[in-house]
């Protein structure tokens, strides 16, 4: 598969359910890809990225942003509190919010810089132990917490179990994004794209499908 043949899956999945065609968003994930794969999809004009490391991403892309303009990054990995402060300087978009701590955190510093990224709760929908995320119950609680800050808070994002029929979880984030009043849905990778854009996804997060393997560490 390809950049062009992710992007013209989207737009077939989008016209299955009669959405809007293109109001879904193709966040790239570039982590662990080679420069001349990246530089590849930007030289075809895809501007939409995300990382899982902030480090990696602060290794890799300063440069880019300044040959390639419009470069839209989303931070879809796991975020440490004491990495925040690069996260919210380098990233557009935060997917990732975890924890109440987390949030405090962003909250601070969105005084300090007088801007904050956009926000998504991530929200561990199978209820993982082994996954990040606020369990189902819990998250009426931060999105409250969020508001009474003020904070950007644009939707939900999930990543099912591996074992589980993805659109079960896709299902039950929607039901949770539209209980809580919030527009935008990050669901939906390599494997399980096409339906979570059929089941109103915003943006989904696509890399091997894109990209190939990804490098070994």
């Amino acid at each position: 598969m390809s950049l062009l043949d992710v992007k013209n899956r989207i737009t077939v999945a989008e016209k299955d359910v009669g959405r809007q065609l293109g109001s879904t968003q193709l966040i790239a994930v570039s982590k662990l890809q080679t420069s001349h794969r990246v530089e590849s999809a930007l030289d075809l004009g895809h501007r939409i990225f995300g990382e899982n490391r902030v480090q990696e991403a602060e290794s890799r892309w300063p440069p880019l942003l300044e040959r390639y303009r419009g470069i839209s990054l989303h931070l879809i990995g796991p975020l440490q509190t004491n990495k925040a402060k690069p996260a919210m300087e380098l990233f557009s978009a935060i997917h990732s919010v975890d924890r109440p701590k987390l949030l405090s955190r962003i909250y601070s510093l969105a005084q300090q810089l007088g801007r904050c990224p956009r926000l998504f709760i991530q929200v561990n929908t199978g209820e993982e132990k082994s996954k990040s995320g606020v369990s189902p119950g819990e998250l009426d609680a931060i999105v409250k917490e969020a508001r009474i800050r003020k904070l950007p808070v644009d939707g939900l994002m999930c990543i099912p179990p591996t074992s589980d029929e993805p659109a079960l979880h896709f299902g039950l984030l929607a039901s949770l994004a539209e209980r809580n009043g919030l527009k935008q849905l990050s669901m939906g990778m390599s494997n399980d794209f096409e339906t979570a854009v059929r089941m109103g996804s915003n943006f989904v997060r696509v890399g091997s499908a894109i990209f190939g393997p990804r490098m070994t560490r």
